[in-house]
């Protein structure tokens, strides 16, 4: 496990999450957690070693919430020390503000606390892992459209925006088209695209206003070796995600699906990485089921990405347990929903998983931009009960503890790691 989870549902409270115009966010009558700091001298003493800088966005969301009791308790920790949580994963690094799947944005995540960090794993045309979170998307987070030599080589070259045929700028640009020493010489930048664009420059000048592109001079990316042997020296843990190839398997005629599930795991094996410091992913099932039978030691932390939600009962937990599966990580909005009082309560995924013995990760905290238009799709089942980024603490307080998961997704750590430190989990 990443880390002692929570009982189930041990800090119910009938009064928690009021998603009223005036209560909705705070109307906690007790306290989940006592909210002192009762480190022990050789766990505060530990923990030094660790102690990261959070920057101000931890505050600045904890003075956006309503007023109530957890605002009280969050506040009494902006003037604490806080550490390195398995608690807060950086999905992709920090990509709110550093271009995802870079040097950079690995490096902004582990100093915001991020315990565990995620390389999304593909690979190139010569058959060589790489950080990128989906096989065909260079054309939107490197600058691969600005080097001719290169963008020759794409599936599909760019095609600029037509006005008049109202049709919009399209190109398609993959790591399978591209050598590994081709994709080395790539700036990462912010994954964006202008589909207005009527040249390569203005099509990859795209990046949403709530981001930004201070930090996107040239983001340095990385092979998915490189990625174990930087996350190792910052001082994290690996949660690698086996991406579903956009390309026909066997690729080039030899390399399988399972080839690839397992060139994945030798990496870590040939870095000399313990298995209980990873947490391989997989929207495949048949990826999580090859790493279970093949490689036990690796597969027993195997993390199953249930996103299509086709099923929530009892049953079909019970079932991936039966399996071997032992975690499950859907999307935020699958774990949660609103009762009869629109107060932000678990959903049957949740009450089922945990019920089966499951342990739950969840994804992606602060990846939906500002909450005051209702969230997004992360927030699809709750969008009655958020307002404001500050709702951003409450949604987190309830996948903590009336949720029990043992780890959050985040695109901006420090959020987490604040969360998590001052609740000691």
């Amino acid at each position: 496990m990443l880390l002692a989870t929570l009982p189930f549902g041990a800090s119910a409270n009938s009064d928690h999450h009021n998603s009223s115009a005036q209560s909705h966010k705070q109307s906690h009558k007790q306290p989940h957690y006592d909210w002192s700091d009762k480190w022990s001298d050789k766990h505060k003493n530990k923990r030094k070693r660790d102690a990261v800088q959070l920057g101000p966005r931890p505050t600045y969301l904890v003075n956006d919430m309503d007023a109530g009791t957890l605002k009280t308790a969050l506040k009494q920790c902006e003037n604490r020390s806080f550490y390195k949580t398995d608690f807060s994963i950086g999905h992709r690094g920090a990509p709110l503000q550093f271009p995802e799947h870079t040097k950079e944005s690995y490096e902004a995540a582990a100093s915001m606390g991020a315990g565990i960090i995620e390389c999304d794993v593909t690979f190139t045309k010569d058959k060589q892992l790489v950080c990128r979170h989906s096989q065909c998307d260079l054309h939107t987070t490197t600058n691969i459209l600005a080097i001719p030599e290169l963008a020759s080589k794409c599936s599909a070259p760019f095609t600029p925006a037509d006005a008049v045929a109202g049709t919009p700028a399209t190109a398609t640009c993959c790591t399978s088209d591209i050598t590994l020493q081709e994709f080395k010489s790539l700036c990462g930048k912010m994954d964006a695209s202008n589909p207005n664009g009527t040249t390569p420059e203005e099509y990859m000048d795209g990046t949403a206003a709530w981001r930004t592109d201070l930090y996107s001079t040239c983001g340095t990316v990385l092979s998915h070796a490189e990625s174990i042997q930087l996350i190792k020296g910052l001082g994290a843990k690996f949660t690698p995600e086996l991406k579903s190839p956009s390309v026909s398997m066997p690729f080039d005629g030899d390399y399988s699906q399972a080839d690839y599930a397992q060139q994945m795991i030798d990496e870590y094996k040939a870095a000399g990485i313990n298995p209980k410091q990873v947490w391989p992913q997989s929207f495949d099932f048949d990826d999580v089921l090859y790493w279970i039978e093949n490689e036990p030691r690796f597969g027993k932390q195997a993390v199953f990405l249930d996103e299509t939600i086709d099923d929530d009962s009892l049953a079909y937990m019970e079932s991936l347990k039966r399996q071997g599966v032992q975690i499950v990580a859907p999307p935020i909005w699958a774990l949660l929903t609103l009762d009869s009082e629109n107060r932000i309560v678990p959903s049957d995924y949740a009450i089922n998983a945990k019920a089966a013995g499951l342990d739950i990760i969840t994804w992606s905290l602060e990846r939906a931009g500002p909450l005051a238009t209702g969230g997004g799709w992360y927030h699809q089942t709750i969008t009655d009960a958020i307002s404001k980024d500050g709702d951003t603490l409450i949604v987190l307080d309830v996948l903590a503890k009336d949720v029990g998961v043992m780890g959050v997704f985040s695109d901006w750590p420090a959020t987490t790691t604040y969360y998590a430190n001052c609740m000691n989990l």
